[in-house]
């Protein structure tokens, strides 16, 4: 029995070994073409990250970054107003929840899975409609999901979590909006350092202090619209000139 064992676990090497390496080596063009970024890019690593999953069905790293690769294939569908983007939104958000779905259930207290659940339902209902998510029950899945994130690490991905608070309260419809509730979470996302480079979270600030009104508020909120309005990217610019109207 002594010399059998070694032998079984050299044949179990031999056996298995090639489909870890061949996952690993997936992953990491994934991981280089996601870097890359763009509708091409992200739908070949979405590809790549699958067929990991095929050889390694339980790695938690192929699973969220799955989720993730969903998420920015959608969002940036929608932002390129691609034709067809509210059904690629709608197909990808439901398909990365998913993915997100197993990687919490793998690795419970890592953030990962939390945040790209829930970023991965706000793609969703950009696709079917947020009244249409919120009759599929997915306001507490998502709440849940942005709250654990921040409790783990509030920090995680630059700050997201606080602008993923601050967005999701800001767009739920009335009664269940709570615009205050949104910009604490803005007003504290504004203290990091990454605030003054990020013009999405300028802009989402921008919307709420406009719909809350006051002086101070349509000033303030009138500096990050102006400064959107020169930006070299047209969904942001677009976004700013439609604010302008509002102020």
């Amino acid at each position: 029995m002594k010399r059998i064992a070694p032998s079984c676990f050299c044949f179990l090497l031999v056996v298995f070994s090639p489909l870890g390496l061949m996952a690993a080596d997936r992953m990491i063009e994934a991981d280089r073409l996601f870097d890359q970024g763009g509708l091409v890019n992200y739908e070949s690593a979405i590809d790549l990250y699958i067929e990991a999953l095929a050889e390694t069905p339980n790695s938690y790293d192929a699973n969220w970054k799955c989720a993730r690769a969903h998420r920015e294939y959608g969002d940036e569908a929608k932002k390129q107003n691609v034709q067809g983007w509210k059904e690629i939104c709608a197909k990808y958000g439901k398909q990365g929840m998913q993915y997100a779905a197993k990687a919490i259930e793998i690795q419970p207290g890592k953030p990962d899975g939390y945040y790209y659940y829930g970023l991965n339902v706000g793609i969703y209902s950009d696709g079917v409609s947020i009244l249409t998510a919120l009759n599929e029950g997915l306001k507490d899945k998502t709440q849940s999901s942005f709250e654990k994130t921040y409790e783990i690490d509030k920090m995680y991905n630059k700050g997201g979590p606080m602008i993923s608070l601050g967005r999701f309260w800001a767009v739920l419809p009335w009664p269940m909006r709570d615009r205050k509730k949104s910009l604490k979470y803005y007003r504290e996302y504004q203290q990091t350092e990454w605030f003054a480079d990020n013009t999405e979270a300028q802009l989402f600030l921008a919307e709420v202090l406009i719909q809350i009104g006051g002086k101070d508020n349509q000033a303030e909120a009138k500096g990050f619209v102006e400064k959107a309005l020169q930006s070299d990217d047209p969904y942001f610019k677009q976004w700013a000139e439609k604010l302008d109207t509002k102020l």
